[in-house]
């Protein structure tokens, strides 16, 4: 899935009415916090009650605690939409990536291509056995608690905070490895990709 096809819909900043983003796991920010409580206990700042998830990610931007919009975005978006939004952050610091990470990170690409129960599982278990956990190991975690069973034979279902969680690690992980002087273009052009999702509907 590239970015161009994810961003084809065009976008009104002025509406103020905007239609529901099928990008988004919830519609309200009320439904997330409640579905994914998960999400508190990693974000300082809260949701004002008048604010959706495009407001509040913006609000996040500018406040003491920037890292809370891309936590907020691993949570907010659906899992293969979070998680080409994560593989999307991480191919484009390739100065601070291993051959872990670009081993993982092509696993995820052909998930996203081909996003089957085999593909998820089989990057799932080298995942969990990886010794490094660089940022595409924490990536491909994410794969694997996406969603249904994360072994052949384990029936039961992930909770719904761990491929979020694990995303969020990759990508803050990636960002604490940059260059000082850089960590600040690299969140921006992050938030910008994360913000252009909401054209999605």
């Amino acid at each position: 899935m590239s970015f161009q096809e994810i961003t084809a819909v065009p976008f009104n900043n002025a509406d103020k009415t905007r239609p529901p983003s099928t990008s988004l796991r919830y519609q309200t920010l009320a439904d997330l916090y409640a579905g994914i409580p998960q999400v508190a206990e990693l974000t300082q700042q809260r949701p004002r009650p008048t604010e959706d998830t495009y407001d509040f990610m913006w609000r996040l931007r500018r406040s003491e605690t920037p890292e809370d919009a891309v936590t907020l975005t691993a949570f907010a978006f659906t899992p293969k939409m979070a998680i080409w939004w994560g593989h999307e952050c991480l191919r484009t610091m390739p100065e601070v990536l291993t051959s872990t990470d670009h081993h993982f990170m092509e696993g995820v690409a052909r998930w996203l291509g081909d996003p089957s129960r085999e593909n998820r599982q089989n990057l799932m278990r080298e995942a969990l056995w990886s010794p490094d956990r660089v940022p595409g190991t924490h990536l491909a975690l994410a794969v694997g608690w996406a969603g249904g069973p994360v072994a052949p034979n384990d029936l039961a279902s992930p909770p719904l905070h761990r491929s979020p969680r694990s995303l969020n690690t990759a990508v803050l992980s990636c960002l604490a490895l940059s260059a000082t002087s850089r960590r600040q273009i690299y969140y921006a052009h992050f938030m910008d990709v994360a913000q252009s999702l909401f054209r999605v509907y």
